[in-house]
């Protein structure tokens, strides 16, 4: 039985193979996601985003278990910082929701961020879509939550769940990067530190300042992640939110924007393949660059200069 086969089957050791050959960018890995593909569009992706030391691990472990509670199966995709020796992921994140490791309807899988901007590397999606084609109901990507990219996940996920916490030393981190815009719930973690209640505060105010053409406020909920205290309700939300996609349209147009972007950046990919192979050797490519850095020539002229070999 094959790779395709196994996986879409439910088999998780045919699922680590599949994202192995992804993160390595197999040429095989290709082969499986045009298999596969015909198969996704059925899982709920919910992104988990926020500041480091918010305890976004803690939170998606126990959201999670929840979510298996309710008998929902559950992947983790959890985007660690990469190992600055081998480029791998530094597995902190596996080792914190190992207690789920035994479970046969949840699966968890570290990747490396790679230096991407905002922690989620350019494997995440298709990783995204072999947990759907697996039959996962629910699949949780967390980020690395460093860097102003970070409003990444909002592409990817179909709900997007912003971490805060009392006692950061920064009252206005909620609004860096963008971060209340990408927002479709916003979670204050480690409710039981002081200054719980005046975070929340903040938040909804500056939410009572926002505008929602779509029709969905996002809320501010509470929770102490280690001791699992709010997340049935953050579930329910999540799945409040979820049927609320579903109507009126709003989810076909999630799928839309999110098949023309993936379609554009899978054309971007295409298009720099064939340029190497036809007509930018590295000798080239080099002296490119080389006249680019002693002005001699500015970079849409060299791109210019690059296209014109393709075409004549």
């Amino acid at each position: 039985m094959d790779v395709v086969t196994r996986l879409l089957a439910g088999d998780h050791r045919a699922l680590a193979r599949a994202i192995s050959l992804v993160e390595a960018g197999d040429p095989g890995s290709r082969v499986i996601l045009r298999q596969v593909y015909p198969h996704t569009g059925r899982a709920q992706i919910v992104g988990v985003t926020g500041a480091p030391g918010t305890g976004k691990s803690t939170l998606v472990s126990a959201l999670a278990r929840e979510f298996r509670r309710r008998d929902r199966t559950v992947g983790i995709v959890a985007v660690d910082p990469s190992s600055p020796f081998t480029g791998g992921a530094l597995l902190g994140d596996r080792i914190r929701m190992q207690e789920l490791a035994g479970d046969p309807g949840a699966f968890i899988r570290s990747m490396a961020s790679r230096g991407h901007l905002g922690g989620l590397a350019q494997a995440t999606g298709d990783v995204l879509k072999l947990f759907d084609a697996a039959g996962f109901s629910l699949v949780i990507v967390e980020t690395v939550g460093a860097g102003q990219s970070e409003v990444e996940v909002a592409g990817a996920a179909h709900t997007t769940i912003v971490v805060e916490t009392p006692g950061m030393g920064d009252d206005i981190q909620a609004i860096k990067a963008g971060i209340l815009e990408i927002a479709d719930i916003l979670v204050v973690n480690k409710a039981d530190l002081p200054g719980a209640d005046r975070r929340a505060s903040q938040l909804e105010a500056m939410l009572h300042m926002g505008e929602y053409p779509d029709g969905w406020r996002p809320p501010v909920l509470s929770t102490v992640a280690a001791r699992s205290e709010g997340l049935s309700a953050l579930a329910d939300t999540i799945a409040e939110h979820w049927t609320f996609l579903g109507a009126a349209g709003r989810l076909e147009a999630f799928r839309r924007r999110q098949a023309e972007q993936e379609f554009e950046a899978a054309l971007r990919e295409e298009a720099m393949r064939v340029v190497r192979e036809r007509v930018l050797d590295p000798a080239r490519h080099a002296a490119l660059v080389d006249r680019i850095c002693g002005r001699e020539l500015d970079p849409y002229s060299a791109a210019s200069k690059v296209l014109a070999g393709l075409r004549g």
